[in-house]
């Protein structure tokens, strides 16, 4: 497979590993407690680092709309890799090589490591999805075929923008893209929606979808099978005169009484459904069930044709072309009547809205991790008002409106906005805001105290995958999975050991347990007969 080479990769190949983790900390929660859905502002890089211990592969899907890296350095969402915070990274991991960076280079900079986390984010049945113009598109595809893999490539999305566009370009450009990949595309469900562009009469959104099995050609050889007496027709009484010229062939006339067959008939032709066709006559006519699990009947018609009769529960119908989606500039006057201005082009919520509602799953994680307006959210949450879903989302915002903007819209959706005829209800929900906090482990490696020993438990727990630290009657217990019982030994500014005195101290009774502790005592047979495994602090301690 071709690999894309540019200044500065080797620099940022591994870039990822070293970012340290950082703590999350809750400034406030809006309209509850406390919420699953949550706004982060700061790095990105930093931020999905920060997301790895409690997230890592449980992210159904991802969207983002990175820098295009047009040269555009007026607008609100710097929409360019020379902003300061990337420049001063630049400079930091790559190094004097990165002076000398033409604009496409530094980009794949940037990009580079949040995809490496990004990937690692994205559940085994996930899909990430990325708009983009032409300015990178081509440099993307490349990228996310190496990181991603090539056979991981679902899609390659043509979204038609409507609204304005250079009148004065000799060819003018109404479209973007996005590029879809899927961690497993074999896992990737047929989506449950139809296309917004066609049309409410169409055959795609009736209840039936009603095709001819008979079809030939190379891939359709002739055979035969024999209709049984009993098999349904689509018609009360007649009969179907034998013939040879037209498909399907007959050798006698085929009668039909009360919508049945009353004698059996030899069909001769080429199929394109034969073996479905065999599954119902073997199932005594009773309908079965497609690839796609409608269930499908067959009948006899009056022309002699024989034909498939699915039941649809949920039209499917997702093209590689998306237009009737509304516009940049459109939703940009939205976020005006939310008293939110100096936002322009903003991604419209009902692209946002259409895209998740192809992921099939009313639970399912979001994130975005170049949130800029919070359009995102904004469709989370409509969607979930519409189908009574419990979808969540991650937005990650870096720059300075993460709250006045971001945040700030997301309130309004939640509440409602607008006035009188232009008022728009609120959908409800909740969500909380976070800022990075304090590294986890300091400059040389051991955990920083300083953070507060509640979030070095909790960080020690979901390493272990388990849901957070617990409080128990024992001070160091963390957790149970799979019956085997989690303590974390640990006391600042002192040595702790498993020994017996502290096996003397549990009370709780696990088929196995594992232990962390700055020194063991125990010897190894000790621990093998009574299922105990250690775990010394803090080298045991898994990094992300």
């Amino acid at each position: 497979m071709p690999e894309l080479i540019w200044k500065g990769k080797e620099q940022v190949m591994n870039h990822h590993l070293e970012v340290p983790v950082r703590c999350l900390d809750r400034r406030f929660t809006y309209n509850a407690e406390e919420s699953g859905n949550r706004i982060i502002h700061g790095d990105n890089l930093e931020a999905l680092k920060a997301l790895l211990p409690e997230y890592e592969g449980r992210v159904k899907c991802i969207y983002i709309d990175p820098p295009y890296n047009t040269g555009n350095e007026s607008w609100v969402y710097n929409d360019n890799v020379k902003d300061p915070r990337i420049v001063r990274w630049l400079g930091e991991v790559v190094g004097k090589e990165g002076e000398d960076f033409c604009r496409h280079d530094k980009w794949l900079c940037m990009m580079y490591p949040r995809l490496q986390l990004l990937k690692r984010l994205l559940a085994s049945d996930g899909s990430i999805w990325i708009s983009i113009d032409d300015n990178e598109v081509g440099y993307l595809k490349i990228l996310m075929d190496e990181i991603f893999g090539r056979s991981k490539r679902l899609a390659s999305l043509v979204w038609r923008t409507d609204g304005n566009f250079d009148n004065q370009a000799k060819i003018k450009n109404c479209h973007e893209y996005i590029l879809v990949y899927a961690k497993n595309p074999e896992r990737f469900k047929h989506p449950n929606v139809v296309d917004p562009s066609v049309a409410q009469k169409s055959k795609l959104n009736r209840a039936y979808i009603r095709n001819t099995i008979v079809k030939n050609g190379p891939k359709n050889p002739v055979s035969t099978v024999i209709l049984p007496v009993g098999f349904p027709a689509d018609f009360g009484n007649g009969h179907i005169k034998a013939r040879s010229d037209v498909w399907p062939h007959y050798e006698k006339d085929v009668l039909v009484k009360d919508g049945k067959l009353v004698n059996a008939a030899q069909a001769k032709t080429g199929w394109s459904s034969k073996q479905f066709l065999l599954n119902f006559i073997n199932n005594n006519f009773h309908p079965i069930k497609d690839t796609k699990g409608q269930l499908t009947k067959f009948v006899l018609t009056s022309t002699g044709a024989i034909e498939s009769i699915k039941e649809r529960k949920q039209a499917s119908h997702v093209i590689s072309v998306i237009s009737g989606v509304g516009s940049t500039q459109a939703q940009s006057s939205d976020l005006e009547e939310m008293g939110i201005v100096k936002f322009p082009f903003p991604k419209p919520v009902d692209l946002l809205t259409y895209l998740i509602s192809v992921i099939n799953d009313k639970n399912a994680l979001i994130l975005d991790s170049f949130a800029g307006s919070g359009t995102t959210a904004h469709a989370v949450l409509n969607l979930n008002k519409k189908d009574n879903g419990n979808r969540k989302f991650i937005l990650i915002e870096m720059m300075d409106y993460a709250e006045t903007i971001t945040a700030e819209r997301v309130r309004r959706v939640i509440d409602g906005y607008g006035a009188d005829n232009k008022a728009v209800p609120g959908t409800g929900g909740d969500f909380s805001y976070y800022t990075l906090g304090e590294r986890i482990f300091d400059d040389e490696d051991n955990l920083n105290e300083s953070i507060g020993i509640a979030k070095i438990r909790d960080y020690v727990a979901r390493t272990e995958q388990l849901p957070g630290a617990e409080q128990g009657e024992h001070p160091a217990w963390l957790g149970e999975k799979d019956r085997m019982g989690y303590y974390f030994h640990y006391l600042p500014d002192q040595v702790t050991f498993l020994n017996m005195d502290f096996l003397a101290t549990l009370t709780r009774k696990n088929d196995a347990y594992l232990i962390y502790a700055d020194v063991c005592l125990l010897d190894s047979d000790f621990m093998h007969r009574h299922c105990i495994r250690f775990k010394k602090i803090p080298r045991d301690i898994s990094r992300f």
